[in-house]
């Protein structure tokens, strides 16, 4: 297989701070060491690219807009410190209310759209969260999960499943340290 790397990244607890159905722009905060961390990805080459459940639009807690707002916000504040993000991908979805759907992560969707988008390698990407439903879909495409212990709530995962990490700055250290699974650079 050959294409693009990506790190997919969880967007609340991983890359901004995480305040719960967020609304307001000004609420958005990145995470210490997040912008230098996607620059670091920015300078390897590696995409990086958002992944996200937003419920709360499920919910009426937010509306598409509100999310696309705090969206604008995260680059704002990204470009500012020289950094950027390659693309956003969220669900909007909650099983409860809209019935079952493919983009709620760790669904496959979001990860196969970014894929055609971007002519990605799957398998030699990698995935960054603070839950393990942010990281699990690195076990469809055959590709390698991080979880990050910035978050509010720690995932239950067995000892060794996935590598875990202070924050993104030690994730995206992790990936750029790691050779490369399957990949072959585009022609």
């Amino acid at each position: 297989m050959s294409g693009r790397r990506a790190v997919f990244l969880d967007r609340d607890g991983t890359l901004i701070e995480d305040v719960s159905y967020l609304r307001d722009p000004a609420q958005v905060h990145l995470l210490p060491g997040a912008a230098g961390a996607v620059r670091r990805l920015n300078e390897a080459g590696l995409l990086a690219i958002v992944a996200t459940n937003q419920s709360g639009i499920a919910r009426g807690l937010l509306t598409e807009e509100d999310y696309l707002a705090a969206e604008r916000r995260v680059d704002e504040l990204l470009a500012g410190r020289g950094a950027r993000l390659d693309a956003h991908y969220h669900c909007p979805h909650l099983p409860e209310i809209d019935g079952p759907c493919r983009c709620r992560k760790p669904g496959p969707l979001l990860y196969e759209l970014a894929s055609e988008r971007f002519g990605l390698d799957l398998g030699a990407s990698w995935w960054v969260g603070d839950r393990l439903r942010d990281v699990e879909a690195s076990r469809l495409f055959g590709g390698r999960g991080i979880l990050v212990d910035s978050g509010p709530v720690r995932p239950a995962v067995s000892q060794g499943e996935f590598p875990r990490v202070p924050d993104l700055a030690a994730a995206v250290r992790m990936v750029l340290a790691a050779p490369p699974l399957h990949y072959l650079p585009p022609p």
